[in-house]
Formats: C-alpha cells, sequence, structure tokens
C-alpha cells in the first residue's frame, strides 16, 4: 500500500463510523489507550468505539512509515483529533498486517498523551 493510501487508512480509524472501525481491527489486534482499561483486545477496542462519539477531524504530524518486511507496515505519528465538545493529542503507533491482495488490517495500536509538567 503506498503511504498517501497508508494515512487516508489510519485516518479512516479515527472518523470513521463504528462498521469502518470494525472492519479494519485485525481479530488479533492488541491496543494500549489512555484510559480505563488501558489494554485492550481488537473486540474489546471495536466494543469500546460502538459507544464512543467519532472525531469529525484529525490531522497527523511527525509521520513515520516503516515496512519491516512484505505485508507489514509500521506507523508512528502525532494525532490532533477534534469533535465539537472536545480536542485530543496523542503520540501513536500502529502496526497494519495484510490478509491478501489489498486486504489489511490493524495488528496493533498504541496511544501516549503528552506529559505535562507538574
Amino acid at each position: 500500500m503506498e503511504d498517501a493510501r497508508v494515512w487516508e487508512f489510519e485516518e479512516s480509524l479515527w472518523t470513521g463510523d463504528p462498521e469502518t472501525y470494525q472492519q479494519l481491527i485485525d481479530d488479533e489486534c492488541l491496543m494500549v489507550l489512555p484510559e480505563q482499561d488501558y489494554v485492550f483486545t481488537g473486540a474489546q477496542a471495536i466494543e469500546a468505539v460502538q459507544k464512543t462519539p467519532r472525531w469529525s477531524e484529525v490531522t497527523f504530524s511527525d509521520q513515520q512509515i516503516a515496512r519491516p518486511q512484505e505485508g507489514l507496515i509500521v506507523l508512528a505519528y502525532c494525532a490532533k483529533a477534534s469533535r465539537e465538545d472536545k480536542s485530543y493529542t496523542a503520540y501513536c503507533t500502529t502496526t497494519i498486517r495484510r490478509l491478501e491482495h489489498d486486504s489489511w488490517r490493524v495488528l496493533q495500536h498504541q496511544q501516549t498523551v503528552p506529559l505535562t509538567a507538574g
């Protein structure tokens, strides 16, 4: 998958409807998110998204892509997302694997919110 499509895929995970999210998360996916319960399986993350308002807009910066082997893509980036009632910034990683031609799924995702001085 070329870089532009990789970032479109990633953006759809932030702004797409819950059905899009469900279609793109691998059965074996693991996630670490900065909210209770912190560590999620793919099924748990899909369930949580069903109850969470989606972001209306997201922008990415500090974007990096690695392709350590055929059919495996690793992303690292900063996401700034917003919707009517909230804005959110996180540093993220996502690992995507190809199941078959033009069929990709998220295998791993992690979000770290920036630390504030205390």
